[in-house]
């Protein structure tokens, strides 16, 4: 029997005595409530020590609860902890990166400037010796055809010529 069936006897015993008249008072066996009494004192111990148990039981499992709450909230800093710094790393490549291709169309424009005046002086050294030979060639053919004239002017032509007879 536990401890709350002791309670309803006495409860019931109580409830089931003879009322005095005229007042709220009733008369109960002492002998029967003494030893109801003494039974339910014997029970509670082992009800106490049960309910120390469960309590007991209930403290360990909220501290393990809690300790494993504690782990939970730890590896969630530190997870978002090497998100962030992840997060951080990607914005520092970014930068880096961004001023890489910086540099780097930087260093492509002044080279594409650099080669287009080589080109360009080469090109003008080129187009002076041009114009020198062709001046050299107009030279070359104009004396040939000087030359031709001269050649012409010096040359009697036979057909025009009148021999004496």
């Amino acid at each position: 029997m536990d401890v709350h069936a002791k309670l309803d006897e006495l409860t019931a015993l109580i409830e089931g005595a003879r009322a005095m008249p005229m007042s709220a008072s009733c008369v109960v066996n002492r002998a029967e409530v003494l030893a109801q009494l003494d039974e339910l004192r014997s029970m509670l111990p082992n009800e106490l020590s049960h309910a120390r148990q469960v309590l007991d039981d209930k403290a360990a499992v909220v501290a393990e609860g809690r300790e494993e709450a504690d782990r939970i909230i730890e590896a969630a800093k530190a997870e978002r902890a090497r998100m962030i710094s992840r997060t951080e790393v990607m914005r520092e490549a970014s930068r880096e990166a961004e001023g890489l291709v910086s540099a780097a169309r930087t260093d492509a424009d002044r080279m594409r400037l650099e080669i287009d005046d080589y080109v360009d002086g080469k090109l003008a050294n080129f187009e002076v010796v041009l114009h020198k030979t062709l001046q050299a060639v107009e030279k070359g053919r104009a004396k040939i055809s000087g030359r031709h004239e001269l050649e012409s002017l010096a040359e009697p032509d036979l057909d025009d010529l009148v021999l004496p007879e």
